[in-house]
């Protein structure tokens, strides 16, 4: 089982303490954490552009001049795609982006990206962390005491609102909780800061 050092508030060590290996200690799988991103990235997508084809523009129903022995080239409609004010060729309309995922694949890109920044001792335990007012001062010094990379993921076990409006305005910091952890968040973060108590949520709930 590899063994993480946990630190309180100030950077101290306080000890100790070793992960599954069924959750912490695989061996990654490139394949399904490039799926995992590539789903997280096109379910990011709103789908909601929109632009007028040739059909769609209003007007241009009079021929701007007549057929032939004008010298122009022949026009049925101001409202073409060649002119100003015109209709777009190969309109973009509203669509869903959304890809779906095996769960199995889903938790298996999990674990991969989990494994890895252990791998990479980018995982850092924090005993504990709390605030009990606003502060993102005290998270930023936190974070910097404890070694945090300056793209960092932070991971808790319990909703906290306090905690979460604290951080939010940390550039490259991002709050999640064990329930909405993805594997995007993970791999894209430099280090991964994680307190105590969602570690044990983490292998209770990815263990099984």
């Amino acid at each position: 089982m590899p063994k993480v050092q946990v630190l309180d508030m100030s950077g101290k060590k306080t000890g100790e303490i070793e992960l599954k290996d069924s959750v912490f200690g695989i061996e990654p799988n490139e394949q399904a954490m490039h799926l995992a991103v590539v789903n997280y990235l096109a379910n990011q997508r709103q789908g909601t552009q929109s632009a007028l084809t040739r059909a769609e523009v209003a007007g241009g129903g009079k021929k701007p001049w007549r057929q032939k022995g004008t010298g122009h080239a022949r026009q049925g409609s101001t409202r073409a795609v060649q002119w100003t004010h015109g209709g777009i060729a190969f309109a973009p309309k509203p669509r869903d982006y959304r890809l779906s995922m095996n769960k199995k694949v889903r938790k298996l890109a999990i674990l991969s990206a989990l494994s890895d920044k252990v791998a990479n001792e980018a995982f850092i335990v924090l005993d504990a962390l709390t605030l009990e007012t606003y502060k993102t001062k005290t998270v930023v010094e936190t974070l910097a005491n404890i070694g945090a990379a300056k793209k960092t993921l932070l991971v808790l076990a319990d909703a906290n609102p306090v905690l979460v409006n604290s951080a939010r305005n940390i550039e490259g910091v991002t709050v999640s909780g064990v329930n909405t952890i993805n594997t995007y968040d993970i791999l894209n973060a430099d280090s991964m800061v994680i307190v105590k108590d969602a570690v044990e949520k983490l292998e209770e709930v990815y263990a099984k």
